[in-house]
């Protein structure tokens, strides 16, 4: 590999004109620098980026950890910042914690010998992460919280009104009538899910409707297969709810597969709402209501908070809370009996013609076949 005055000799220059050259921080003559560019491109040399953020005490590189990279969600909101950071020529190293406080610490140290500028932050939220505030205060770099808040007075916030998500999810189910609404929560202890959980209790609670503890409440761990198990919990029970809000699209997804499967139309006897608005949410049959997050705007505005702390135009820590808006598409529907008894009566309609069909196919397997 080419080094530094490997370039100078080919160049016939010192090594401090091609540092100048690389970093453009003192004026070299128009027929020096196209010597050294040219050595650079014949040697393929590549600068030392660690040396050169050592002297200019900047890497021009932010990181970012995520809780988990399989959540459509945090995908989209990784791509957002990535088209900020480009467009401020920075790159972005990104560290997928899966969720797990334990591989989060380990992440933020890895980050930081990697002397990035700033770090945006989606905690694992989970409740055995107690370390993070006072790691984050140890690393002493520029910090972003996005969507969970923790207890770190000097980061700076960008999030959505995650409480005022489930309220809006609540009350556009109430307003097609339904009363038995119940809901599908992320992980325990986890802030943004807790607080979409607290929308859906005032949405009840405005119209009267009082729950016990836990009544009508489920766990899905913001996972698809959380939300399929949740939702044949939900189906089991001696009194239906004709409505249910999840609190994220992956487990509204897995919820509609376990509606699927057990026969229960939507929205014709069940009607759903998810939360998030990822791309996928369009594309589900019937297509999801979910509210919807802001991702681009959050993810532009972490960079840009970000920048301006490393820049030092501000120092004083900054929070911006979002506000979601309701996306409806065909999974919500008008709670009425008789629409209610309709899509029950086609349901069982449609099984007994599936066994129709079943018997005759059997009967016809066992007809003699006779051949000329």
């Amino acid at each position: 590999m080419a080094t530094i005055k490997d370039v100078a000799q080919r160049a016939g220059v010192s090594v401090t004109t091609v540092s100048h050259v690389i970093n453009n921080s003192r004026v070299v003559s128009a027929e020096g620098r196209e010597r050294v560019e040219q050595a650079i491109r014949a040697l393929g040399y590549v600068p030392n980026a660690m040396a050169r953020s050592l002297k200019s005490n900047s890497s021009a590189t932010l990181g970012m950890l995520i809780p988990n990279s399989s959540n459509p969600y945090f995908a989209e909101i990784v791509r957002a910042v990535e088209d900020r950071c480009f467009s401020a020529g920075y790159t972005l190293v990104l560290c997928n914690t899966d969720d797990e406080p334990g591989r989060q610490s380990v992440y933020l140290q890895v980050l930081a010998e990697r002397r990035i500028d700033g770090l945006i932050v989606v905690s694992t939220g989970t409740v055995d992460d107690h370390s993070l505030a006072s790691q984050l205060q140890g690393l002493r770099i520029p910090t972003v919280l996005v969507d969970r808040e923790i207890a770190e007075p000097t980061c700076d916030l960008v999030a959505t009104a995650h409480m005022q998500g489930g309220l809006l999810a609540g009350r556009h189910l109430l307003s097609l009538g339904h009363q038995r609404i119940a809901c599908i929560g992320g992980p325990l202890g986890v802030m943004s899910s807790e607080q979409r959980i607290e929308g859906w209790r005032l949405a009840l609670a405005e119209r009267g409707v009082v729950l016990r503890a836990d009544e009508l409440l489920w766990r899905g761990g913001f996972t698809s297969q959380g939300g399929y198990e949740a939702m044949h919990a939900i189906l089991r029970t001696p009194d239906r709810p004709s409505a249910v809000f999840v609190c994220n699209d992956l487990m509204a997804i897995g919820a509609l597969r376990a509606a699927h499967e057990t026969g229960v139309a939507v929205p014709d006897e069940l009607s759903i709402v998810g939360f998030d608005d990822i791309e996928l949410s369009s594309y589900t049959s019937p297509a999801l209501t979910t509210v919807a997050q802001p991702k681009t705007q959050i993810g532009g505005l972490a960079v840009d908070m970000l920048l301006e702390r490393v820049s030092g135009q501000r120092r004083e820590p900054c929070k911006v809370v979002l506000q979601p808006e309701l996306c409806v598409r065909a999974s919500t529907a008008s709670h009425t009996p008789q629409r209610v008894a309709s899509a029950a009566a086609a349901s069982s309609s449609s099984i007994s013609s599936i066994s129709s069909i079943s018997s005759i196919s059997a009967t016809r397997a066992t007809m003699p076949v006779i051949s000329e």
